[in-house]
């Protein structure tokens, strides 16, 4: 044997007359295609804006059905499929490396065929009607996108807000589907879910801002540079109180906006002032998941 071939890896020695690639050489090119920050999205605190609507139009509905599932998998594909179109669009844009594109573009074709296989079961099932719901979604999508080629996608809290309200659209689909078909209170689920996503964002928004204060201002100039998030949570507490007592929702669906509501005012009381991103974002992310809970347990 010769001297070189002993630092070969063990499979390819067997077959090193006819020299082919060794694992070595393979496994790299496997790991540049299956790199995690291309397949999944990497603003961690987005899952939340899918996961809490599906799960209360799913809790919410009657039974969990084969369109419930399909409802399920084509959202999972809609939402994961925005993280390799938008590393595609960067590298076009020249924001990050073409070497990124084959990645890319596995995931897109990926989360394009289970998509597909998603859409082909609600047509099957005679749920082509929630397909509609797909339509304003794909409209933010696309000026997301446009956004991204601009390098202007970053503190877009209006696109954000847009953005989650195509999500909460996943309520009333997962709804439709676990409840055997169309009723109107599904769109009170997505008024609910969006109204307390869009709170979120700017809540935290105003806390993000609070980081970089200097000191801690007086009571009145706390709550007054948090106004507008003060008032979006009352709002939304005043809404689902409405609904409750107009018999639309359930009566006591007002709890988790009660929930919100508090933590708003106690973030505007104890300003984040140098506190990490990260820290901040944990919290809503414990907020929201107490939320969808509170939200799921009074609903039924």
């Amino acid at each position: 044997m010769h001297k070189h071939e002993q630092s070969f890896h063990p499979l390819c020695r067997l077959s090193y007359i006819i020299h082919p690639p060794c694992p070595q050489q393979v496994i790299q090119p496997m790991q540049n295609l299956f790199r995690p920050y291309i397949a999944l999205p990497q603003d961690h605190g987005s899952w939340v804006f899918l996961l809490s609507p599906l799960s209360i139009g799913l809790l919410a509905g009657k039974e969990f059905t084969l369109a419930s599932m399909a409802v399920v998998f084509g959202a999972l594909a809609a939402f994961l499929l925005r993280q390799p179109v938008t590393i595609a669009v960067k590298a076009y844009a020249g924001r990050r490396p073409r070497a990124e594109l084959p990645a890319a573009g596995l995931w897109m074709v990926l989360y394009g065929l289970i998509g597909l296989l998603a859409l082909i079961a609600l047509l099957s099932l005679g749920f082509g009607f929630i397909l509609i719901l797909a339509i304003p979604g794909l409209a933010i999508f696309v000026y997301y996108l446009y956004l991204v080629s601009k390098r202007a996608e970053r503190r877009q809290a209006g696109v954000e807000i847009l953005a989650t309200g195509a999500l909460a659209l996943a309520a009333p689909a997962a709804y439709w589907a676990s409840g055997g078909g169309y009723h109107p209170t599904g769109w009170w689920l997505w008024a609910l879910t969006w109204l307390q996503s869009a709170a979120s964002i700017v809540y935290i928004y105003r806390r993000l801002e609070q980081r970089a204060w200097i000191s801690i201002p007086s009571l009145r100039d706390r709550f007054k540079a948090g106004f507008g998030a003060v008032a979006f949570a009352l709002f939304n507490l005043a809404f689902s109180l409405t609904l409750g007592a107009l018999g639309l929702v359930p009566s006591l669906v007002f709890l988790p906006y009660l929930l919100q509501y508090g933590e708003t005012l106690w973030g505007m009381a104890k300003p984040a002032m140098g506190a990490k991103p990260v820290v901040i974002g944990v919290r809503q992310l414990i907020v929201s998941t107490l939320f969808t809970i509170l939200f799921i347990f009074t609903w039924r």
